[in-house]
């Protein structure tokens, strides 16, 4: 709020009487002249009576004189003519500034008012300074920051694509600080490149990320890089597994600051012949292939399994949880992983992929084989069997009784008697559908039903469902 302007603030003459004998009256009509851009007589009724400024600026103020104040503004500036009006007395104080819009023949005209109240009483002055310069300026401050959000949303849009593009490509990218070679950017395609946790590499070293003797030439490499626009690739062996990478650096500026933008080749990785063949082979086989680290998280995958799944490209789903395309929750991948654990391999194992709450999915069986110790990984190979089961002729399947016949025993039987039969019925049904589940796999049964497996063979005689083994004898 800008401070009150007081007459009574100011130091006062020290004799006002030789002001007033030496202010002639022409002096006192130049001095009111100056007091404004323009100056207004106004009488008591708020009629314009006299009125002094310069025509260029103001062409219309012989026409105004005589006219209501008000009629000479437009319709949004009467209250505030009101409002100067109003002020009967100002104590001392510069009365308040009312900025009013003259209607103009070439437009409308800011000014900003403050009405001076004669001794006399009859007559007040309205000193008014043309606002327009200073609209003029407020007018190319609001372009001026009209312009900058412009540029800023552009900007804002233009780091969107860029993040987007960076994100979902295929292509692992890195971006370091030259000074401490420190990551400042990395893609998801990074990260599963080096083996390293979503968000890990981020103020990580680069260095660190590779074996000691490659180190050195890492360090020509980023040099370089920003010395020069034409830099050759070379290779380099991870520090996790020694996989050999060939990586490309290229130096940029970016607010006063270095950076290298590097680009590595996954075609490049592990230049083994053999080695070659069988990534080959995995990714033109029919059957879908996919390796997942030790936690279920995929890693890699073949076409097959793009197809399967519905995705278009691998990218979409690395390090994504295997569990939300194949299997049932807590049934199927929890199964696999005890096999795993007890055999080191699950074979022909029944599940399904693409189950959701709008459908069951469609039935696979798959096979699965866990290797390392130190990083463990897990290879599966799925094969759908919705066509071949459908191919299958239906399988008579006799029931020991049918829910009819346990109906039929009212009457005949006690109700607790009936209750025993029917728990027997659902207790058999259980039992053929975890072995058919399972393969006939005795043991998973037995962990699926919560039994131990010498329960399980025990209700196996009982319902002569099968050989039992001679050791469950």
């Amino acid at each position: 709020m800008p401070p009150k302007r007081s007459i009574a603030d100011h130091r006062s003459f020290d004799d006002t009487a030789l002001l007033k004998d030496e202010i002639a009256p022409e002096d006192a009509v130049h001095l009111a002249m100056s007091a404004g851009d323009i100056v207004l007589v106004i009488d008591e009724a708020g009629t314009i009576v006299d009125g002094s400024a310069d025509l260029t600026g103001f062409p219309d103020l012989p026409q105004w004189i005589g006219e209501k104040w008000q009629d000479t503004t437009t319709s949004e500036s009467w209250p505030k003519i009101e409002a100067l009006l109003a002020v009967k007395k100002t104590n001392g104080e510069a009365p308040a500034a009312r900025q009013v819009n003259h209607k103009g023949s070439s437009g409308d005209i800011p000014v900003s008012y403050r009405l001076l109240r004669l001794s006399g009483g009859a007559l007040r002055l309205a000193l008014g300074r043309d606002m327009r310069d200073a609209a003029a300026l407020q007018l190319r401050l609001l372009q001026a920051q009209q312009s900058l959000e412009r540029d800023y949303l552009r900007l804002r849009q233009l780091e969107t694509r860029y993040r987007l593009l960076f994100e979902m490509s295929g292509e692992p990218v890195l971006i370091l600080d030259s000074e401490n070679r420190r990551i400042v950017e990395a893609n998801p395609a990074a990260h599963t490149l080096l083996l390293a946790k979503p968000g890990s590499l981020i103020g990580s070293k680069f260095l660190a990320w590779f074996d000691r003797t490659a180190r050195e030439p890492l360090i020509g490499l980023l040099g370089a890089a920003l010395t020069s626009t034409s830099v050759s690739p070379i290779n380099a062996n991870l520090a996790v597994k020694g996989t050999k990478l060939e990586l490309n650096a290229t130096g940029f500026r970016q607010i006063g600051k270095l950076f290298v933008l590097i680009r590595f080749n996954r075609h490049a990785r592990v230049e083994n012949a053999p080695e070659t063949a069988v990534m080959d082979t995995l990714e033109a086989m029919p059957d879908a292939f996919v390796l997942t680290d030790a936690n279920w998280h995929i890693v890699a995958a073949n076409t097959a399994f793009a197809e399967l799944t519905g995705v278009a490209s691998i990218n979409q789903i690395r390090g994504q949880p295997l569990g939300q395309f194949v299997g049932r929750p807590g049934i199927d991948l929890d199964l696999i992983s005890s096999q795993l654990q007890k055999q080191g391999y699950a074979r022909n194992v029944n599940s399904v992929i693409g189950a959701n709450d709008a459908g069951q999915g469609e039935p696979i069986e798959l096979s699965a084989v866990q290797t390392g110790k130190e990083s463990p990984h897990i290879g599966l190979v799925i094969r759908p069997i919705a066509r071949r089961l459908g191919d299958l002729p239906p399988m008579p399947q006799e029931m020991p009784r049918s829910v009819e016949q346990l109906t039929e025993l009212v009457g005949r039987m006690s109700l607790k008697d009936i209750v025993r039969e029917s728990t027997d019925l659902i207790e058999r049904l259980c039992i053929e559908a975890a072995l058919k589940y399972t393969s006939d796999n005795r043991a998973s049964a037995a962990e699926i039903l919560g039994l131990s497996r010498q329960s399980l063979y025990s209700k196996l005689h009982r319902y002569g469902l099968g050989n039992l083994p001679a050791d469950a004898e």
